[in-house]
């Protein structure tokens, strides 16, 4: 008898949960932050840019002589440690793509930064950049991409991801891989 008490006792519970579950389960499901945030653009680097910049293009050898020049890179420049960062191509906002800037820093001091270091770089230039409006890209002069720090600017607060190529000890890269968004 006393068995069948506790049955009956368990039985609005479970009612209650597999109702509670049910309902959960029916309602529409919202895409995370994360989903939203964009890819790294595909575009190429363009590496002749940095010696004929064409139209709204800056790089790190146009200095504006009226004010500011937006992005203003040239202090994280001169402050990297061991001179990593070497130089930037900024590109305006187009219609199919978002203001981003592409950074090409120095393959040898590059490799002998830990992933640590190396991340702590790209999340500082990219909070830098994202400032500004702009998502980056790192490059070295052999045009691999080695990072990218993307951000959906339309939302407050910006929502961004950081993705990094993995280089192996033995010099194997894998290269960023397009994610699930």
């Amino acid at each position: 008898m006393r068995k069948y008490n506790l049955v009956t006792q368990k039985k609005p519970l479970l009612l209650i949960f597999s109702f509670s579950l049910t309902t959960f389960s029916m309602l529409p499901l919202l895409p995370s932050r994360a989903e939203i945030i964009p890819r790294p653009s595909d575009a190429p680097l363009e590496l002749n840019l940095l010696t004929k910049p064409t139209g709204s293009v800056i790089t790190a050898n146009i200095i504006n002589q009226s004010g500011l020049t937006i992005p203003s890179l040239w202090w994280a420049k001169e402050n990297s440690e061991n001179k990593l960062l070497d130089n930037w191509i900024a590109y305006p906002a187009s219609e199919q793509e978002p203001a981003r800037v592409d950074l090409i820093v120095h393959q040898q001091i590059w490799s002998l930064l830990d992933y640590l270091d190396r991340y702590n770089f790209v999340n500082s230039l990219g909070s830098m950049s994202r400032n500004f409006g702009y998502n980056i890209r790192v490059f070295n002069y052999h045009q691999d991409i080695l990072a990218a720090y993307t951000c959906n600017l339309s939302i407050s607060p910006s929502s961004c991801k950081i993705e990094m190529s993995i280089q192996s000890k033995l010099g194997l890269r894998q290269n960023l891989q397009p994610s699930g968004n």
